[in-house]
């Protein structure tokens, strides 16, 4: 230190020991690391809840005890993402996202007790003015076990309000180790918790800086200073709408809202309060006996009385608090900055930024951990403790899940990507009880975009996705991956094989079920029923015609093969077993099918000899633009879907299936598989199964009573892109989706233009998201058409759509530069 020859001499702590820390003047301090609620997430309610909840914890401490909480806000680049399966879109992401700035935050809350014959400190009676100081006192042995009850009390009052966590840090925790630095050392030489420990020269003479960092201090100590009213939260108008006000913490803006290195101290001292009445007592009549001399004698004896009369008559506990801002760079020039944005950030919440010179080394000696006790009085103002709590920074950043169980999005305020876990861990912790995802959003919202990358990272973890869509959403993605897509052209019209079996798979009950159901739907209308004689010849035949095909393995599967069995080979057992035509009329069957058989009009659609292994094939998209409104197509490739996804959710075990109905819910319900929607939504988690509808219009969520009764009850998941267009008639929507208020403020402050998202987990954790993505990402899942164009052309000329999108994103990033 440049004005003394060794901190040694005089450093405050004078040991660390039974997890506590013990001061020189025999002041004790337990400390807490503590986890707050992620920013943006609280209603006003939750504010409200989570004050008092500070309040009561903070009046059950003992006179002469001070709450200091520290939160410390270092700037860090993100570095990318460990312990995921590697791959082009992943390496691509951690390359755009590398170096992406945000506030690592850690907060810290220390308890100290101090001595009870220990001197007021003050600006001109502080420990780091003494040369020397010895312990001058023997603790009762009876002071930290009753001190150390109370504060477990206090823990167990914040933690109750299920909206904050506190660990109690160990010795290693307070005092450091070889290669880990405590929070004293973190406080002296500004360093995280990550940091390897690093001794740096502490300047204090005529500036404040800290290795080659140089500090400025912003205090709130001075009643006249404070803003004219404070609360538990206040209203963050870039959020907020005509309809909505969405709320922060009061003292956000100079928390994670204010975008520098600092540290915001807050500091609660709880006296005497009997004293502290006495004393105010007598200032009252000083003033009274002045108040003829002076108008502001009469206003401060007026402002004395309703100070008392509200501490006595609202039963308030007068305290003394501070609250300061320390903030740093170490650039010089950038200190005018900094003073901008902390004055600036004070203005925010009505209060007035005094940099502190003379005063800023003893303020600052005392913000140490375990030094409260040292604080300088004369820096403080006398306030009520609800008043003092308003202060205190109640949020932190977004928190993440591991990288390997979650989707990477965006924290919306700073863009730095962070994992949430959709389905499993809501569901351990009792927040969902089911996977069930409805996805909603206008055209252009970023709808496409967010479920390609969610299915994307389903797949990377191992999913098997089946998507089905009206659109081509998703075609781009699944020639990435290699999967199977389906489509209909006029000149390559849509082809499947339901008669094909993987090898190793035989033709059990349920394979054979599905295809009775898709021939039952071929050969019979709607209005048709089908008799017991009928059933049993069709099982018969379906028997008979895979035990045909197992004697000649020349014979590939399928309709043709299967269509020749029935008129060369099964007509005859009919016959042998005189079936009459009254109980099963071959003739008619093989009539209405035969447009199915080779050189009929949809000879193509069950007859494929290529994409055959749809049970293992983990991505397959069917794309039903062209046949939704086909009499004969749409109800059969429907029908195949359902058996598709029947077989892998029955079949694959420990697996996660994820189905996808984009738009197509519509033309799907409308032919008659509603209860197929019904039944997966309401079935599918028990068998590892991801049910999800996507809808692009508002109204198709309130008047459909398939996805009212289907979908919205049995979807824990929702996710819901920029809803500002439908502001006016939004009540309704709220209505339907059992939309909380707090829900309502979030969705309508999101905003398409960020790429932002609002996710909503069995309607108890609500969280806004960014959905950016790295521009390899976005052409892998652009559906612009366009774009779409120029990535198809990229891939014929290099080869693959990986390396298409690579040089196309090569190219663009080059024409920028020049």
């Amino acid at each position: 230190m440049s004005l003394f020859s060794s901190a040694e001499k005089i450093f405050p702590i004078f040991k660390v020991e039974h997890d506590c820390m013990v001061s020189v003047q025999g002041d004790l301090t337990v400390a807490y690391r503590v986890q707050l609620p992620e920013i943006f997430t609280l209603s006003e309610e939750e504010y409200e809840a989570y004050h008092q909840s500070w309040v009561r914890a903070i009046r059950v401490l003992p006179k002469n005890s001070i709450i200091h909480k520290q939160d410390i806000y270092l700037k860090n680049a993100y570095s990318g993402t460990n312990g995921l399966k590697r791959n082009f879109l992943t390496d691509a992401a951690d390359r755009h996202f590398k170096g992406r700035m945000f506030l690592n935050h850690t907060c810290y809350l220390m308890l100290t007790l101090k001595a009870p014959d220990r001197k007021q400190a003050s600006s001109a009676f502080s420990g780091i003015m003494r040369k020397s100081i010895v312990p001058k006192q023997t603790t009762d042995a009876r002071m930290l076990p009753e001190f150390l009850e109370k504060a477990g009390q206090f823990e167990r009052i914040l933690s109750d309000s299920r909206l904050i966590s506190l660990k109690k840090l160990k010795d290693n925790d307070l005092s450091g180790t070889v290669k880990q630095p405590g929070i004293l050392e973190q406080y002296c030489f500004l360093l995280s918790a990550d940091d390897q420990p690093m001794l740096k020269d502490i300047h204090l003479k005529d500036r404040l800086q800290i290795g080659d960092q140089y500090a400025q201090l912003f205090t709130l100590g001075d009643a006249e200073d404070l803003p004219a009213f404070c609360g538990s939260r206040i209203t963050y108008d870039k959020y907020s709408t005509d309809k909505t006000k969405f709320p922060v913490g009061f003292s956000t803006q100079l928390n994670l809202l204010l975008e520098c290195n600092h540290i915001y101290n807050q500091f609660i001292f709880i006296g005497d309060t009997v004293k502290t009445l006495k004393n105010l007592e007598a200032k009252k009549l000083r003033l009274q006996s002045l108040s003829s001399y002076s108008r502001e004698n009469t206003i401060g004896r007026d402002a004395t009385n309703d100070f008392l009369n509200e501490a006595i008559s609202q039963q308030r506990l007068p305290v003394k608090a501070h609250f300061n801002v320390f903030a740093w760079t170490d650039k010089r020039e950038e200190l005018q900055d900094i003073k901008n944005l902390v004055g600036s950030a004070m203005a925010q919440i009505g209060a007035s930024s005094k940099q502190e010179s003379d005063g800023a080394a003893q303020i600052w000696w005392a913000g140490m951990p375990g030094n409260a006790a040292d604080f300088p009085v004369n820096d403080t103002f006398d306030t009520f403790l609800e008043q003092a709590t308003c202060f205190l920074n109640l949020e932190s950043n977004y928190r993440s899940d591991p990288p390997a169980e979650g989707i990477r999005f965006c924290d919306r305020l700073t863009g730095k990507p962070v994992y949430i876990d959709l389905f499993d861990a809501p569901r351990k912790t009792g927040i969902t009880s089911n996977m069930g995802m409805l996805v909603c959003g206008t055209s252009g919202g970023g709808k496409s975009m967010t479920v390609n990358h969610i299915l994307r990272t389903l797949y990377d973890q191992g999913a098997h996705c089946v998507t089905v869509d009206i659109g081509g959403s998703y075609k781009g993605l699944c020639e990435l991956v290699g999967g199977y897509y389906f489509t209909y052209e006029e000149k390559t019209p849509i082809r499947f094989n339901p008669f094909y079996l993987p090898e190793g798979h035989g033709l059990d009950t349920e394979k054979k079920e599905s295809l009775k159901a898709l021939l039952v739907t071929l050969w019979k209308q709607e209005n048709e029923s089908l008799m017991r004689s009928e059933y049993v010849a069709l099982s018969n035949a379906l028997q008979g015609y895979y035990l045909y095909l197992a004697t000649d393995a020349a014979i590939f599967p399928g309709f043709n093969s299967f269509y020749d069995y029935l008129q060369n080979t099964y007509v005859q057992v009919l016959e042998t077993q005189r079936v009459k035509d009254k109980d099963f009329d071959i003739d008619n069957f093989l009539y209405v099918l035969r447009p199915y058989y080779e050189g009929g009009e949809f000879d193509y659609l069950l007859n494929a000899n290529e994409n055959l292994n749809m049970l293992e094939q983990r991505f397959v998209v069917i794309e039903l633009d062209n046949i939704k409104d086909h009499p004969i197509l749409f109800p059969v490739i429907t029908l195949l879907v359902t058996e598709l996804f029947l077989s892998k959710m029955r079949k694959l075990k420990g697996v996660r299936k994820v189905l996808t109905i984009d738009e197509a819910w519509k033309a799907i319900a409308n032919s008659g598989m509603a209860s197929f929607i019904q039944y997966a939504f309401k079935t599918m988690r028990k068998f590892n199964g991801v049910p999800n509808v996507v809808s692009q219009e508002l109204d198709d969520l309130v008047s459909s009573p398939i996805i009212k009764e289907a979908i919205i009850n049995n979807a824990d998941i929702k996710v819901l892109m920029d809803m500002r267009n439908f502001m006016n008639k939004f009540d309704k929507l709220q209505e339907i989706l059992g939309m909380s208020e707090k829900g309502k403020a979030q969705v309508l402050s999101v905003n398409k233009d960020n790429r932002e998202i609002y996710i909503d987990l069995g309607g108890q954790e609500m969280k806004v998201f960014k959905n950016e993505l790295s521009p390899e990402e976005y052409y892998a899942y652009t559906t612009e058409g366009r774009e779409r164009v120029l990535v198809q052309e990229y891939a014929a000329k290099y080869g693959s759509v990986e390396k298409g999108i690579a040089q196309l994103v090569r190219d663009k990033q080059e024409s920028l530069t020049i």
